[in-house]
């Protein structure tokens, strides 16, 4: 076994406190010897079969994507689902609405609560599928009372076809029996009805 380089040969001269930090330092790296030697496949490098498998998480990550998209798939087929419902309730009347040509994707269901003793007749409206409309244009919910467009209940914005869309509405008005409702395409200032863009189905 061959001896290491003397201390005094390597530092020269050096006194005090710098020699004994030194002296120390050289004394642990002595007794740590020589670094181990690199194994056979560390000094060839990297393989083949490591380049390709640093490639297969590609394939990985988009399995991870195609999956969460089946899931949202599936949360909104399971939303519309709910919102198709036509069915009465403890809490009242569930109107079925469905897209016309002007937003064909589009579904909705509105939920008439009980009339509160103030004459006031609560609603939710819960819709899929309507686009996101344009600067100062909104949807507005109307009672269809006789085959004609009658009064506002309230009005609502989205901000995509993706996304759904829950609101509270009110009808301040007395109700009659064979009275239905519609949700439009209105214009900010335009007092008239706008285009039809969910109906009750038919």
């Amino acid at each position: 076994m061959s001896r290491g380089p003397d201390f005094d040969d390597l530092v020269g001269d050096v006194d005090g406190l710098e020699a004994e930090r030194l002296r120390r330092v050289h004394d642990l790296l002595v007794a740590a010897g020589p670094p181990p030697e690199l194994t056979p496949q560390m000094e060839a490098g990297p393989t083949l079969a490591m380049t390709l498998g640093r490639r297969g998480r590609r394939p990985v990550q988009r399995r991870v994507a195609l999956l969460a998209a089946a899931i949202v798939v599936l949360l909104v087929a399971f939303l519309a689902g709910y919102i198709t419902a036509n069915d009465r309730t403890a809490s009242g009347h569930l109107l079925r609405l469905q897209g016309t040509a002007a937003a064909p994707g589009a579904q909705a269901s509105l939920r008439i609560q009980e009339v509160d003793p103030s004459g006031n007749w609560p609603m939710e409206l819960a819709a899929l599928g309507l686009p996101k409309l344009p600067a100062k244009t909104y949807y507005e919910v109307f009672l269809v009372r006789d085959g004609k467009i009658d009064a506002p209940c309230g009005s609502f914005k989205v901000r995509s076809a993706t996304d759904s869309v829950s609101v509270h509405l009110n009808a301040p008005y007395r109700l009659d029996e064979g009275d239905s409702w519609v949700v439009t395409r209105q214009h900010v200032g335009d007092r008239t009805p706008g285009t039809v863009v969910l109906k009750p189905v038919t």
